[in-house]
């Protein structure tokens, strides 16, 4: 496995890509983790903290030209139109979620780079997927247009891995919970938002049942999960673009339970929308046997030690009034 040395992050604005760039940059040095967005603006930690730029990965020419100006040796491709917003315009969830894969694959035979890594998620199981302790090799078949991109994205590194020998690697993300980012259109927003409208408003109208379980992960140890399948071997690899990572399952109620305990008049409705009949099609909890096997993968946050530190890091930021409204 050849050393990697300049990173460029695409899609490093969203809502992982924000957090990971910072913690690349700590690790492999500021001026070595390039951070590229489409649209929308950078916070001032991500722009101020290392060298940011515009990049459209759809945009081939650019996305060449922006290797070549920053020389760099790997891909991060964080770019991509989520489930909830993949369902109201299918055409741009596959444009961003595979041609723009397509294109750092390319990219990556075509300037020989030393790795690319392309997260996939629980999205690629559908409902004939078993539901609990969901296996590594199994159905693949999503009801959504973001799940159906994601399982081509796995199906194409792995292609590249075996075909033309691109270090491609992906794994298999559950929803992801920050106390710095808000996430953009999935369906396991609503993990995330309850602790912002706890601290906010001190209510919150949930939009999947109360009795909806799937399998979360807090942002550290998402990072953590990142950057160890960076830097593991390739030769110790079975599998490339497709690891299953758990961490923790839970009810949207057990999570609303679990917020009373530090805030005991926090009030809680049910709404479900649309986003229940996709929340129904995953699973409710992960096997991730092969990651714990093939690259040591263990996480460290449980529901009570997430919920703890989520409510504390956002009362910090509610007292110095950096929080927004949630789902605004």
């Amino acid at each position: 496995m050849r050393e990697i040395k300049r990173i460029l992050v695409v899609g490093a604005v969203g809502q992982i890509g924000s957090e990971l760039t910072l913690a690349l940059r700590e690790k492999y040095g500021a001026d070595n983790v390039v951070a590229a967005g489409r649209k929308t603006k950078p916070s001032p930690a991500l722009r101020d903290s290392g060298p940011f730029t515009w990049c459209d990965v759809v945009d081939r020419e650019k996305l060449d030209e922006t290797i070549k100006s920053f020389s760099i040796d790997t891909i991060i491709n964080m770019a991509a139109i989520l489930s909830a917003k993949g369902e109201k315009n299918p055409q741009a969830c596959w444009d961003v979620n595979v041609t723009g894969l397509i294109n750092t694959l390319e990219a990556a035979y075509d300037h020989n780079l030393t790795q690319v890594l392309c997260p996939s998620s629980i999205a690629v199981f559908g409902p004939e997927t078993p539901r609990d302790n969901t296996p590594q090799e199994t159905v693949l078949k999503p009801t959504t247009m973001y799940g159906v991109t994601k399982v081509t994205g796995e199906l194409l590194c792995d292609y590249y891995v075996r075909r033309f020998e691109v270090d491609a690697r992906g794994l298999r993300y559950p929803g992801i919970i920050s106390a710095e980012t808000l996430p953009g259109g999935g369906t396991t927003d609503y993990a995330v938002e309850i602790y912002y409208k706890a601290i906010e408003e001190g209510r919150y109208t949930c939009f999947v049942r109360e009795d909806t379980s799937l399998p979360m992960m807090y942002m550290p140890d998402c990072i953590k999960a990142t950057m160890d399948l960076m830097a593991a071997p390739f030769d110790g690899l079975k599998h490339h673009g497709d690891f299953n990572v758990g961490a923790m399952s839970f009810t949207a109620g057990e999570l609303a339970a679990e917020i009373k305990k530090h805030i005991p008049g926090f009030e809680v409705a049910y709404e479900p929308d649309f986003r229940q009949d996709i929340a129904d099609s995953w699973p409710s909890s992960i096997d991730d046997t092969s990651a714990r096997a093939e690259w040591g993968w263990e996480p460290a946050y449980d529901l009570a030690k997430m919920t703890e530190d989520m409510l504390k890091r956002l009362k910090e930021r509610h007292e110095r009034g950096e929080l927004y409204q949630a789902g605004a």
